[in-house]
């Protein structure tokens, strides 16, 4: 099943309805207000609305300015350019400088779909989170984000949210909460844990379920911020059923493995499987052409996991 909203839409209407209280937050557009659809905010707060045209790094300058002004400025581009393309203004105008700058990446791995390689951010968060003290954050679905959002207002810091802009696969209900910095647990299991995120969390509950009817019992936890990631959670997951496979819509460098490993290798080394992009350029296809070229399937992950298993 599917949302009824948009994520986009839930991003915009989020924003809309914290500004009616808070007149700190303001929206930076690089030209494509359409795209990720802020055009009610502009509408109900014109002079709080700025479209820098197609020129992304001086979008996220006039961001950090806006900062330093006392402002909560949300500016957002296609992911690729949201990262890429204006790294080292991120870095040094709003990293560096500390300032509470949300950027918003959207159509991340293969969401980017047709728009292809070029457009297709499968780094974008490998980037992020080399960036000292950058909150890396990935919502699942609009639920989830409709209850992230004003935490990550509230949350004074440089912060990046990987954002699918269309509908997304629901998992969770309006009445869940979530802690911005605690992974969400989704299934308890023994025999192995599936440590997911974004698109790939709905695929990793399927492969939970087919695990289930050959008999494997199987923990699923959505690991929704990757920067500062919940080491307890991690820790928790490796002691508990011994082997772990990450799934993630991003490439294997740097990605949410490495930030997986990264924990379980100081603490409780475990076997360890990964379903991600293997190192490779993007490609232009739709989203279930792309799983398969990429292996981000079901059953992917299902294969990954039996293999965690054995290895224990």
């Amino acid at each position: 099943m599917t949302d009824k909203l948009e994520m986009r839409e839930v991003y915009c209407n989020s924003l809309v309805e914290a500004a009616a209280t808070d007149e700190r937050i303001v929206v930076v557009e690089a030209d494509l207000m359409n795209c990720i659809k802020t055009g009610p905010f502009k509408k109900a707060y014109p002079d709080r609305f700025f479209n820098v045209g197609i020129a992304e790094a001086n979008m996220v300058g006039v961001s950090a300015g806006l900062a330093t002004c006392g402002k909560i400025p949300f500016c957002s581009s296609f992911g690729t350019f949201a990262t890429r393309r204006c790294f080292d203004q991120v870095f040094i105008s709003v990293a560096y400088s500390r300032q509470n700058v949300k950027i918003v990446g959207t159509d991340p791995g293969i969401c980017a779909e047709i728009n292809g390689g070029t457009h297709m951010p499968l780094e974008d968060m490998g980037i992020m989170r080399g960036v000292p003290h950058m909150l890396c954050v990935e919502p699942t679905d609009s639920a989830m984000l409709k209850k992230l959002m004003p935490q990550i207002i509230a949350y004074n810091g440089a912060t990046y949210i990987r954002l699918q802009r269309k509908k997304a696969e629901t998992v969770y209900n309006d009445g869940d909460d979530f802690d911005l910095f605690k992974a969400k647990k989704v299934y308890s299991g023994k025999d192995a844990t599936i440590i997911a995120s974004g698109i790939m969390v709905a695929k990793a509950v399927e492969a939970r379920n087919i695990l289930k009817e050959k008999g494997y019992d199987v923990a699923v936890v959505n690991t929704f911020t990757w920067k500062p990631i919940d080491e307890a959670a991690i820790i928790e997951a490796a002691e508990k059923t011994g082997a772990i496979v990450v799934a993630e819509n991003h490439n294997i460098r740097n990605g949410l493995y490495s930030a997986v490993a990264e924990v379980v290798v100081a603490n409780r080394p475990v076997p360890m499987e990964s379903v991600a992009v293997a190192d490779e350029f993007g490609e232009v296809g739709k989203m279930p052409y792309l799983a398969e070229k990429f292996h981000l399937t079901v059953d992917d992950i299902v294969e990954k996991t039996l293999k965690a298993i054995k290895r224990k």
